[in-house]
């Protein structure tokens, strides 16, 4: 099964995991998630797993004129039990969501111990864990906020306030708060985190590529835990229309928003946009196993490519998309066989959905038809730079649970030979799933692949 180099398989290993000062491996020991299927990783998992959709009808005001009307909402969420309410109110929701998805990814991964942090949103009394509560020296934790957009909401309030009231009414906080990696900064601030922190962009690539690059600063020691989130909302009039003029979207669902996403279908018409944060903590094997903190899954390899093909359409063959899955399969020493489970990008665009399964075939040749595939936005809707991080806990927990969540609105197949997923099942008798590959493709060519592989498996 794996393609490691004879160096590579002589080196010094424990529970599993390659250890070494030049390729430490990288575990996740927490997850957070405030999305449309619910407020934390239990509710997301349950709701996915379960193949519930949490699209709905969008049924504002300032959405009554759109050609499309449907989205994936956030709904019922408290700020003020997250932070306190005079920076709630300068803060757009989208940071909201992505400070409360990190208290929870820290809260479980420091457990019970962790003093200051407690269940729930992962907060007490209105803030994360303090920098004398984190297990690791300041200056060895990163912090990675993945985005395509930002706090666009932020801007578009701007350039009213500007068209309406003239220059001074232009908010102060928006050249503070209105950046795309101004989260990576509201959570170092927060938890006194002293390594870098920076924003990751690459539009629906974003979250993968942002825990690859996490995945690299621990694995060659310039980290030893890097806190990475996801966040995305573009659920408005504006970033609404311009995909659905461009045709993007699935339109035509208002009345059973539910059955829109619909990857690998025949009659599959374009994405359901939502919105929402995650968060990931990672750190390396050796930090987790030294405080006896409990081991999620194995962040095990990462691969990035561009298609240098079209700023929205990929590349029919799917060029980039399996350059980038072949690299991660070769960061994580494995070949072709080694892959048990693929949660795919696949959006239900009819051309995003045919180029990936022809990645598929050309990076796992006659193997790709035999590989369990699941596409869970089909669930979730498209959380677009958040997605990958979406995605990346959902693998984990199907290592966890050992069970393959549903691609719901699967009909009708237009692609045959395929195993794909259409209801909740197991590995199968005798197996078991022992590594995930999860793919995430976006426009502008931008393409990037992660291979999570179960805690304490053999390499």
């Amino acid at each position: 099964m794996s393609a490691a180099s004879a160096e590579d398989a002589a080196m010094p290993a424990d529970a599993g995991y390659r250890q070494d000062e030049r390729h430490r491996a990288v575990v996740i020991t927490g997850l957070g998630a405030i999305t449309p299927s619910g407020h934390d990783v239990a509710a997301l998992w349950a709701s996915v797993s379960a193949g519930r959709s949490a699209i709905e009808r969008l049924d504002g005001e300032e959405f009554a004129d759109l050609a499309v009307r449907i989205g994936g909402q956030v709904r019922d969420f408290d700020a003020g039990a997250v932070l306190p309410r005079a920076l709630a109110r300068r803060l757009s929701p989208v940071q909201h969501w992505a400070i409360a998805a990190a208290d929870q990814a820290l809260a479980q991964g420091l457990g019970p111990s962790g003093s200051g942090v407690g269940g729930g949103s992962g907060v007490v009394g209105g803030r994360g864990p303090a920098a004398t509560e984190l297990p690791w020296e300041s200056s060895r934790i990163g912090v990675i906020a993945a985005t395509g957009s930002g706090p666009v909401d932020a801007m578009q309030q701007a350039t009213r306030a500007l068209l309406e009231g003239g220059p001074r009414a232009v908010p102060l906080t928006l050249a503070i708060h209105g950046a795309p990696d101004s989260a990576a900064a509201l959570l170092s601030q927060r938890y006194g985190i002293q390594g870098p922190a920076q924003g990751v962009s690459a539009t629906c690539a974003s979250g993968a590529i942002a825990l690859g690059e996490g995945l690299r600063r621990i694995r060659h020691g310039y980290a030893d835990a890097v806190l990475v989130v996801g966040m995305e909302d573009c659920l408005n009039p504006v970033n609404l229309s311009s995909n659905a003029n461009m045709r993007a979207l699935a339109a035509g669902f208002e009345d059973e928003p539910h059955t829109a996403c619909r990857p690998f279908d025949r009659t599959r018409s374009g994405f359901v946009m939502s919105q929402g944060a995650a968060a990931v903590l990672l750190e390396s094997a050796e930090s987790a196993r030294a405080r006896d903190a409990e081991v999620l899954a194995e962040l095990a390899g990462f691969g990035a490519a561009s298609d240098a093909h079209h700023p929205t359409t990929p590349h029919p063959e799917g060029r980039g998309a399996a350059a980038a899955v072949r690299e991660c399969l070769r960061d994580a020493g494995l070949d072709a066989s080694g892959i048990d489970h693929i949660n795919a990008h696949a959006t239900g665009t009819p051309a995003g959905d045919a180029a990936e399964l022809a990645a598929f075939d050309s990076a796992f040749g006659e193997r790709a038809r035999t590989i369990s595939i699941t596409a869970t936005k089909s669930s979730t809707g498209h959380l677009l730079g958040a997605s990958g991080v979406v995605e990346a806990i959902i693998a984990t927990q199907t290592l966890r649970e050992q069970s393959l969540p549903p691609t719901i609105n699967l009909g009708d197949p237009e692609f045959e030979g395929w195993d794909f997923v259409t209801e909740a099942r197991g590995p199968g008798r005798g197996s078991s799933v022992e590594t995930v590959l999860s793919t995430s493709f976006g426009f502008g060519g931008h393409n990037g692949a992660i291979v999570l592989r179960r805690a304490g498996a053999d390499r």
